[in-house]
């Protein structure tokens, strides 16, 4: 089969490979039936498996969209009563996290650095310092706009040093660069398909801590 190659011009989409394509030439699933399930099942461990988390300890939830839909997930999904957010904001995709929290009306600090540098982790250290009840810190791996890469590591450690869980927008960086969720102090990382795994476009997933997925079920319900 001749598959036309069409150059894509804007930022997202990865071209996919021709057998990436005829892969999905195959009889119709049931999504009732036990194939189909085993068939998922497979997927999500595996992109547990891609960032080196146990089975036991993260798991990976599928949806439907693009990448901003796993950053509304884990914003509106994580955050206790009585709570806020960090937002370490060098970036465009950071700066969409913070709009998503004031479009929930969640409590948030919105801390900036400029564009084009890393984020100053003393300051860090110091608004969580300064904010007891924050509970979630939020930032960007790789800033598409400039390539900045940011001390995820570090920013990590410095959220579960005052009791914080760390999410991470890996979209730019999930299969494309070396990522552990232990190492790397991950609590929940996030990418989409057509990415660095170059699948087809249209389906996101987040990888997490199943405790605290668990525990969200008692957090208020945001969507």
């Amino acid at each position: 089969m001749q598959v036309k190659r069409n150059i894509l011009l804007n930022p997202g989409p990865s071209t996919t490979t021709d057998t990436v394509k005829l892969a999905q030439v195959i009889p119709d699933i049931c999504p009732r039936e036990k194939e189909f399930a085993s068939m998922m099942n497979g997927i999500r461990e595996d992109l547990v498996r891609i960032v080196h988390g146990k089975q036991d300890d993260y798991t990976a939830v599928l949806f439907c969209g693009s990448g901003t839909i796993n950053i509304d997930i884990c914003l509106n999904s994580l955050l206790p009563a009585g709570k806020k957010i960090l937002i370490v904001n060098n970036g465009a995709y950071s700066t969409r996290a913070s709009e998503v929290c004031a479009y929930y009306g969640m409590p948030h600090i919105d801390l900036k650095f400029p564009i084009d540098e890393l984020p100053d982790l003393a300051k860090i250290d110091e608004t969580l310092r300064l904010n007891p009840d924050i509970s979630l810190v939020y930032t960007t791996h790789n800033e598409t706009g400039t390539g900045i890469l940011n001390p995820i590591k570090e920013i990590g450690a410095l959220a579960h040093k005052y009791k914080a869980i760390f999410v991470v927008d890996t979209t730019s960086t999930y299969a494309m660069r070396p990522i552990n969720v232990y190492e790397d102090n991950i609590d929940f990382c996030m990418a989409s398909a057509q990415k660095g795994i170059m699948a087809m476009t249209g389906l996101s997933f987040i990888v997490g801590r199943r405790s605290v997925i668990e525990a969200s079920k008692d957090y208020p319900k945001r969507s």
